[in-house]
């Protein structure tokens, strides 16, 4: 997914560059441009999760610049992590990677030990979410500007927490962009535009479908404990992930309350768990479906499903009084009639590049605010899902239930049972 296409990148970033912050990233539904100075322009990188998502990202970094910026401090959970991305990074990108060994953090909180390194003036955010709140609460407390991956919680305490570091991002200009890529993809960006500048006209209806096979797992080791297990098999947890809604389907959700410039307000929602049973698959769900309703009264048919051998699709679409726009491929049809080109360049990459050049040009940018809406939507149509109730954003909004262990340790932890819709509270 972080492979480039179209034009050649160096080409590319000569003309654009120049241009990203006022095309990608005020483009965002929910951004928030404002002045902030720097000192140097070296980009000096804190990875905090080190698996494939995080080294990626690191990887996109390098991609997008082809100097001033080095990867000098790594955290995970797991030293073996830290080792394969460290050396698939090396191999790549030589110096650039070359993080001391002294730099290299495991542990529950080997995140606050690379917050402390001094050099560290870039932080991307790439542990399951579950621990989300509380390393982005670290990091701008630390004083760091964040890349931080989607979604920002997995339950309502955690929303109330990034909300309020939000705030605090603003009053310290500190600069944060999240996972959600197509903010910064070209064709995405464009089509909003003429989405938000009538060309369907008033958007009556909306489908966000995110279905597809199964994901990877990792088979448990005699040696490790409960507590390993879950947080290396992330995914199928829903403490650490959310529940897939939440985790990956929060990329056709945001789409939709993109368009929209706002967040529903109610979730009818049902899943289960049918196919995918077995206890090597925590306790998630392996399909969703929600019928979500917007203050306006417009409806959108969410879908996600991770099971094998099914109908694919990773789509947005929108219906309007004036035409409809398939949005994932940058096409409208109606009185208005138009086509996107194919982007120039990937937007895991570009999303990097457009926060690199707002640090480094003094523009404060923070993508939180729209993250949370549509991390909460995810989350208010699972709550529907596992409980079988129709569920407002208020009623969500007011849940005290915390998934995530206060004080989480390697050891003994069980596996929730499976939510069963009209028994589950939420």
């Amino acid at each position: 997914m972080s492979e480039q296409s179209g034009s050649n990148r160096r080409d590319f970033l000569k003309t654009t560059t120049a241009a990203a912050v006022g095309s990608g990233l005020a483009s965002g539904w929910g951004v928030i441009p404002g002045a902030h100075a720097q000192g140097s322009d070296e980009i000096r990188i804190g990875l905090i999760g080190a698996g494939g998502r995080g080294a990626g990202a690191v990887a996109d970094v390098f991609k997008g610049h082809e100097s001033g910026v080095r990867l000098v401090a790594v955290a995970d959970m797991f030293g073996d992590r830290s080792g394969q991305a460290l050396k698939r990074l090396s191999e790549q990108y030589g110096a650039r990677a070359a993080v001391k060994p002294e730099h290299v953090f495991t542990g529950f909180d080997g995140y606050q030990k690379v917050l402390a390194v001094p050099e560290v003036n870039y932080v991307i955010l790439a542990a399951p979410p579950g621990f989300r709140p509380a390393h982005l609460e670290a990091a701008l407390g630390a004083g760091k500007h964040v890349f931080c991956e989607k979604p920002v919680a997995v339950d309502t305490p955690g929303i109330k927490k990034v909300l309020a570091l939000s705030a605090q991002a603003n009053a310290k200009k500190l600069s944060v962009v999240t996972g959600l890529q197509r903010h910064h993809q070209a064709g995405y960006i464009e089509t909003m535009k003429r989405v938000h500048g009538g060309a369907i006209g008033d958007i009556v209806s909306a489908r966000a479908y995110w279905n597809q096979g199964f994901l990877w797992k990792r088979d448990r080791q005699a040696a490790w404990s409960d507590m390993e297990w879950q947080v290396r098999n992330w995914l199928y947890f829903t403490w650490l992930s959310g529940d897939h809604i939440v985790e990956q389907h929060i990329h056709n959700l945001d789409v939709i309350n993109w368009a929209k410039q706002g967040h529903p307000v109610k979730a009818t929602a049902m899943g289960g768990r049918q196919v995918r049973t077995d206890k090597a698959y925590g306790h998630i769900f392996d399909h969703f479906a929600v019928d979500y309703e917007y203050p306006d009264g417009t409806h959108m048919l969410s879908m996600c499903r991770q099971i094998d051998n099914c109908a694919n699709s990773v789509s947005e679409a929108l219906v309007g009084t004036k035409g409809t726009a398939q949005v994932d491929k940058y096409e409208i049809a109606g009185a208005t009639s138009w086509k996107g080109d194919k982007d120039p360049i990937s937007p895991y990459v570009q999303e990097h590049i457009d926060l690199i050049k707002a640090i480094r040009g003094g523009v404060h940018v923070n993508e939180l605010p729209h993250t949370v809406d549509s991390t909460m939507t995810a989350i208010m149509g699972r709550m529907s899902a596992y409980s079988g109730k129709a569920i407002t954003w208020d009623e969500a909004m007011a849940s005290t239930e915390s998934l995530v262990p206060a004080s989480p340790q390697l050891g003994p932890i069980a596996t929730p049972p499976v939510p069963m819709p009209g028994q589950a509270t939420n």
